[in-house]
């Protein structure tokens, strides 16, 4: 079992909320999940946003606002 710290937890949020995490990546997701509070409310706050934009259709964003939230998505480190 490998300890996942509180970035790998943020950066596979999406990908746990999908199912898409291998059953080791997900058991290791769960684990950190029971010893991180913050990770917890994190993981809630993905939840109720994901929830809350489910009814918005693809095209709500202008072109221009989708291109630049994109791009700083993309290049952000």
């Amino acid at each position: 079992m490998s300890e996942l710290e509180c970035r790998e937890f943020v950066e596979q949020v999406t990908a746990f909320l999908e199912g898409a995490l291998s059953p080791e990546a997900e058991q290791d997701f769960i684990d950190h999940l029971a010893l991180c509070d913050g990770c917890g409310r994190y993981l809630e706050q993905m939840r109720q946003t994901a929830q809350a934009l489910t009814g918005l259709p693809a095209d709500a964003l202008p072109g221009d606002a989708r291109s630049a939230l994109l791009n700083a998505f993309r290049t952000r480190r």
